[in-house]
This record gives structure tokens, sequence and C-alpha cells, in this order.
């Protein structure tokens, strides 16, 4: 277990009490909680079907009916035909819900206004970058249950491939230079099967969305390995997979008695480099070793 765990456990119940929302009755502006998100996500939205909402706010089926059919009792909420498909049915804020969301942000933002004066300046963005990466690390963690993490076995091939050859399509790598090129690309699990390598599978459903592994730098010393060929499918970005992926990838090469982890990439692929500055990896002039990949134009190490 992580060593901060109780000291987030303890903040989180003291945020809890504080906020009051261990009174179940207790309402904000004449609103449930509940009923206060439903009405800032669809005024967020503009419009939205109860399924849509539904899935924002992580609320069951018969939960968001419930919470539907009452603010519609009490003209808040108006519901209407899509146009484009008629049984589809759109919900927007009427008039009434609009002064009612604007009720609940004055009442929101004066509280957290409030906090704020005993928070120093300096401090109040920590709180806010920590905040938000702690929330979006909520989300991850309870997405991550759909995922499953696992080495690549000999049957993945095609599936593997099939995804390399996707991503550097759509970003344009493609021909003499690029990794999509190797020979190695149709035979993954063979050319990662060796000692001081491993590759990679995240998989939902039973259908392989992303994947990358290491081995031994080609042409440079034996403490240097090489991240590679680390792709994700469109779906499984945004999800936080890749910092669980490329955390076990360096763990696994650390163990394996390496030191230094190189990488190369693209300009174009800017969410992946900033995840590898997340994780400590640091722009370098010039490649190194012999990867072959002579049209790659961002060069990057980290220490293990």
């Amino acid at each position: 277990m992580k060593p901060e765990v109780d000291t987030i456990r303890s903040a989180s119940r003291q945020m809890v009490r504080e906020l009051h929302l261990l009174n179940g009755h207790l309402c904000i502006e004449g609103f449930t909680f509940s009923e206060c998100h439903l009405l800032m996500e669809l005024a967020a939205l503009g419009q939205a079907t109860a399924s849509e909402l539904g899935e924002r706010l992580i609320l069951d089926k018969s939960t968001m009916s419930r919470l539907v059919d009452t603010l519609k009792k009490r003209g808040l909420l108006l519901s209407t035909a899509d146009a484009s498909d008629k049984r589809r049915r759109l919900l927007s804020l009427s008039a009434e819900g609009r002064r009612g969301v604007q009720k609940i942000h004055r009442h929101a933002s004066r509280q957290v206004d409030k906090a704020l004066d005993f928070i120093t300046p300096a401090d109040r963005q920590q709180v806010v970058a920590g905040l938000q990466r702690y929330a979006k690390a909520l989300r991850y963690a309870r997405l991550a249950s759909d995922y499953r993490l696992r080495p690549m076995r000999q049957r993945d091939n095609p599936a593997v491939a099939r995804i390399i050859r996707e991503v550097m399509t759509e970003y344009g790598a493609v021909g003499c230079g690029f990794s999509i090129e190797d020979a190695e690309v149709d035979a993954m699990f063979e050319s990662y099967a060796g000692p001081r390598s491993a590759f990679y599978v995240i998989e939902k459903s039973g259908a392989i969305l992303g994947c990358g592994g290491f081995a031994p730098l080609a042409g440079a010393d034996e403490s240097v390995c090489e991240l590679r060929k680390m792709y994700f499918l469109p779906d499984l970005r945004g999800t936080g997979m890749g910092t669980r992926l490329l955390q076990l990838i360096l763990e696994d090469a650390r163990q394996a008695g390496f030191t230094l982890m190189y990488l190369e990439t693209l300009d174009s692929m800017s969410h992946a480099r900033r995840l590898y500055e997340k994780h400590g990896f640091e722009v370098r002039k010039s490649a190194m070793g012999q990867t072959g990949h002579s049209a790659c134009n961002r060069f990057m190490t980290r220490q293990l």
C-alpha cells in the first residue's frame, strides 16, 4: 500500500464532512446534491439525453429516471424530440431551471471562495492542480476495471501488427525510416521472447486496443534499453492506461538491469511526448544506437 493512502483517505473524509455530504436531507438552494449535479451538467451541455447525462454523472438508469421525472414535474427540465431521430428525447433547462443553476453556482462559488481565504495565494495553484490531478486519477481508476494489462501472447501477433500500422498511418509515419517497416511488426511475440525484453498488450472485452514494450537498444551499451512500439487505438486514449503501461515498462526494465531507457518519436505525436515528459523523459539532441528509424525527429532518455 502506498504511504499516501491513509493521509488522502483522512483528508477526503474531512472534506465530505465539511461539505455536509453525510446529511442526506441537506439541500443547496432547494436542490439535492444529485439534482445540483444534473442541472449543472445539463447547463454545460445545453441538450442531452437522460442516458448521456447518466454516463457523465455515473448514475444508473433507474436513478436517472427518478431524478429527471422529479425535475420535470418541478418545471426545471424540458423534453423534446431529437430532430434527427424522433425516438430520442433531448433534455434541456427551462427558464426556471437556468435560474436554479445560477443560484447553485452562486452558493458553491461563495463556499469555495471562503475556503480559499485560508490558503495563501502561493499555495492556491498547488491546491487547484492537485485536486484536478486527483479527480482525473479517480476517473482513471474507475475505468481501469474495464481493461486488462498483460504480457503479449503469440496469438496476439495479428492484432498488435494492426495497431502498429493503424496508429503509424494515422500520424503519417509511413515509409522508409519508420518502425512500421520493421520486420518484427508481424512477429512481435517472437521478437520480444528473448532475455531482457518484454512486450505487453491492453485489452477490453477480449479486444486488444494498445501495446508497448522494451528491449536492449541495438548498437548501444548493455545498460541501455529502448522503449518500443507503444501505441494506442483512439478508444484507449484518455483512459490513463498509458501511465499504467509506461510505469510497468519502466519498472520491468529496471528489474532487467538497465539503467537508461531511450525512445524515438515524432513532433506530431504530441500527446505521447507529454506522457513521456511527465514520467521523467528528457529531450536529447541526437539519436542513440542503431534503430534504423532515420525518419524519427525527436529523441528522449530517462534514467532508471
